[in-house]
């Protein structure tokens, strides 16, 4: 419960041991034809599964298609390697003049490259997983994130990106791609796709990747589909098969599409690899897709999944998950609301709450969520979410400085702290804490395959318990009992 799921099956882990006993190089067509082959079959399925834009197929008129990698993080370097080359390559295009002009030599050139790539800068949101700033370390360029408050549902929206993205260019800085999340590590927020492939059009140059490593299977269900809407103005997607997918570690599918800007990237040919297929532009060689040159037969444990499962039944596992978390936010939101509150909306089969100090008055509607940002009550209707429940959620205000409010906030998030420590020190159960934006807050998630009401019901009961004693013994200590 304290992580999202990493789940291992009998179907998966066949198709794992034939991998291994294949032992196939796969880093190109020629030496392993059908481990080639069967990725692109598979990826295309996934892509169809999962209601993606028609471009991300490998048949697309647009000539995109999907890989396997070995994790989201890996997807996420992959990329930003392919749009720092492409916006050089596109900058060298407009600015800088052609080598075979009189007035400029290679050298001149060369030196313009250099100077640009010290003004790139890539960016997420301050919820983006932290493997976008990896990334940028990686490959050698600047991160900055864009901060988003309670107001938005902790979602980057167009807005915001466009205020960070005029303010980086008169500072002299070159934005060239961003990372936007379909299911935040902390609180399981979606951007707001829509504003922001309309925003794509001012900047045609900034490579958008969305990051959906978790909570992409959802879009396995039809009530989900609104969250495809603005995909088809991306550049990449990625989601995780070995998370909520069934699959054993390591499965990240990444799709794109136009696979260009990424072969252009990342194809090296030297003589020992150059052959009669490969040239003739009639086959995929994978290796020209991603960092290393080798690779796994990763697709077998996906085809062992999706052939063994069915679509019917993976819409039936992920559905199950995601009303197993309504039910426990429903439990917190009613028994526990004496103790508890939300600090975000529940989403995805995750729950994110901390320990109540006070109460707090809230505006409460039907289908909606009650965010305290900036020092006010705002009321914010839900998203994407198929629900009729009310979620009241507490975030303080981000300049509450020296305030009472902040004396309290600083009490809740010490409780919670110490809620959450003595949970997992007794060893019954494994949470997670996390900080979002100024509160310390505790995630269930409840999407692992084996769990089932009984878990839950158990972990809520332990959760009510440790608060009661951990706030029995601060009122004790206060009073000097």
């Amino acid at each position: 419960m304290a992580f999202f799921p990493a789940n291992a099956t009998y179907p998966s882990i066949l198709g794992e041991m034939y991998s291994a006993a294949f032992t196939a190089p796969a880093f190109n067509w020629l030496c392993s034809p059908a481990c080639t082959e069967l990725e692109t079959i598979v990826l295309d399925w996934l892509c169809n599964l999962l209601h993606l834009p028609e471009s991300y197929l490998s048949t697309s008129a647009t000539g995109g298609g999907g890989v396997i990698q070995g994790s989201a993080s890996e997807a996420i370097v992959t990329v930003m390697i392919a749009a720092r080359e492409k916006f050089i390559k596109e900058y060298k295009g407009q600015v800088v003049p052609s080598r075979d002009s009189r007035t400029a030599s290679e050298e001149q050139e060369e030196d313009e490259v250099w100077r640009l790539r010290t003004r790139l800068i890539a960016l997420g949101s301050e919820m983006s997983h932290s493997s976008t700033e990896k990334a940028a370390k990686i490959a050698g360029v600047k991160y900055q994130s864009i901060s988003v408050n309670a107001a938005d549902e902790f979602a980057l929206t167009g807005r915001g990106l466009k205020e960070a993205l005029l303010d980086l260019t008169r500072s002299g800085w070159e934005p060239f791609y961003l990372t936007v999340t379909l299911g935040t590590t902390s609180t399981c927020a979606v951007d707001q796709f829509q504003e922001i492939a309309e925003l794509k059009k001012e900047y045609p140059s900034l490579w958008i990747h969305v990051d959906a490593a978790y909570a992409g299977a959802v879009l396995l269900l039809d009530e989900y589909q609104v969250l495809t809407e603005g995909l088809e103005a991306f550049d990449s997607f990625n989601f995780n098969m070995h998370k909520w997918l069934l699959t054993n570690f390591d499965a990240s599918c990444l799709f794109l599409p136009r696979r260009e800007p990424l072969i252009s990237a990342l194809s090296i040919t030297p003589s020992y690899l150059q052959n009669k297929y490969s040239t003739s532009g009639l086959v995929t060689d994978y290796r020209d897709w991603q960092i290393p040159l080798g690779r796994r037969f990763r697709a077998l444990k996906i085809w062992f999944v999706l052939r063994s499962y069915g679509v019917n039944g993976l819409k039936r596992h992920v559905t199950r998950h995601i009303e197993l978390g309504e039910r426990f936010a429903g439990w917190v939101q009613e028994e526990g609301k004496d103790l508890f509150e939300l600090v975000a909306k529940p989403r995805f089969a995750l729950t994110v709450l901390r320990v109540k100090i006070r109460d707090e008055v809230t505006t409460e509607l039907p289908g909606s969520v009650s965010v305290r940002g900036q020092g006010r009550t705002e009321t914010k209707i839900n998203e994407g979410v198929a629900s009729d429940e009310v979620h009241t959620v507490f975030v303080a205000k981000d300049d509450d400085e020296g305030t009472a409010e902040t004396d309290m906030l600083s009490q809740a998030n010490a409780v919670t702290k110490e809620v959450y420590e003595a949970i997992n020190a007794a060893g019954e159960i494994f949470l997670t804490g996390t900080m979002i934006k100024n509160v310390y807050a505790i995630r269930i998630v409840s999407a692992n395959e084996q769990t089932d009401e009984a878990h839950l019901r158990k972990a809520f009961e332990i959760l009510v318990k440790t608060t009661k004693d951990t706030l029995r013994t601060l009122k004790k200590q206060q009073n000097g009992i």
